[in-house]
């Protein structure tokens, strides 16, 4: 039977109908109609249903809706606003600045990775702003890329990294 559970996504509160074990990425999906997660292996073993909750990357295949009430999700598509409040920003950039460095070093093809590959990175670079190219790879471990886009995935971190401390400046 399903159950009124109140969950924050991307800065706003839902009251949505599931049963406490209903993986968060079903919720994400068909209630809320967010499609930056993606059902890839259904395993927590490809990345491509990846969120932030609470600032940490979590598999939302795996994760029960219950597991996030009272924390913050952040999917794909929240990534520009939990950016510029983290940096204090006036105005919310149209994309985070590893999303632009997809776009700018063209590392997303068939679209699968790109959410998980996004969302690490961001995690990734909110905690250390200038990482090493052995942290980055170590970092991105676990997240499966169909194409093998890995060395443009690698240079666009690069990019974020760059673009982040600058904007920093």
């Amino acid at each position: 039977m399903a159950n009124e559970l109140k969950i924050r996504v991307n800065e706003q509160v839902w009251t949505v109908a599931a049963t406490p074990d209903t993986p968060l990425l079903y919720v994400l999906s068909n209630e809320l109609n967010l499609q930056g997660p993606r059902f890839g292996c259904g395993l927590g073993q490809c990345g491509s249903c990846s969120v932030l909750v609470n600032g940490v990357e979590t598999r939302s295949c795996q994760t029960p809706v219950s597991a996030v009430e009272g924390k913050s999700v952040t999917t794909l598509e929240g990534l520009p606003v939990w950016y510029a409040t983290q940096r204090k920003l006036r105005n919310v950039p149209a994309l985070h600045p590893v999303q632009q460095a997809m776009i700018d070093e063209q590392a997303v093809q068939c679209g699968y990775c790109f959410n998980g590959m996004i969302v690490k990175a961001s995690e990734l670079l909110s905690k250390v702003p200038r990482p090493t190219e052995a942290q980055i790879r170590s970092a991105m471990n676990g997240h499966l890329c169909r194409c093998g886009t890995y060395p443009r995935i690698l240079m666009a971190v690069q990019r974020a990294s760059q673009a982040m401390a600058e904007v920093t400046k």
